[in-house]
């Protein structure tokens, strides 16, 4: 059985909501997942993956987050050769740089090699429920992306 492993952070909780959401949508699919969040782990658990995630919420002014600063450069190190890879997150509208973490994130999988497995999600602050609908197609991508390669 493949295995998902889905990090993230969050602040408000709506990160976690969305890893969540995805994780529930890959379970559906017949995937095994691994969730954790962004303190609790190494990068490198990506390694042991077939299909890595991110959920990262975008601090302030389009700023990673200090809490997943390591995460963000130890995957730039990794060989994810052979790996598929989505990124997904919550930002804040209000700001110039909306959601910007979630691109960084996706810049760092492509440095390391991943496989873009479908277009990166943001959503604007709380998931309603139309986000919800996009998350698990985000997932169900990731799946089809996988079983492709």
């Amino acid at each position: 059985m493949p295995l998902a492993k889905i990090i993230y952070g969050s602040l408000t909780g709506n990160t976690e909501e969305m890893a969540d959401i995805v994780c529930e949508a890959l379970e559906k699919l017949d995937i095994e997942v691994e969730i954790d969040e962004c303190t609790q782990v190494e990068a490198s658990e990506f390694t042991n993956a077939d299909i890595c995630i991110v959920g990262a919420y975008t601090y302030d002014e389009g700023t990673i987050p200090e809490e997943m600063l390591d995460l963000y450069e130890d995957l730039q190190e990794l060989n994810l050769n052979g790996k598929v890879f989505g990124v997904c997150g919550s930002g804040d509208t209000f700001y110039e740089h909306y959601a910007t973490a979630v691109d960084k994130f996706e810049e760092a999988f492509l440095a390391a090699g991943a496989k873009k497995g479908t277009e990166k999600i943001k959503v604007d602050l709380a998931v309603e429920k139309e986000d919800i609908q996009q998350l698990e197609a985000f997932a169900s991508q990731l799946v089809t992306t996988y079983q492709t390669i």
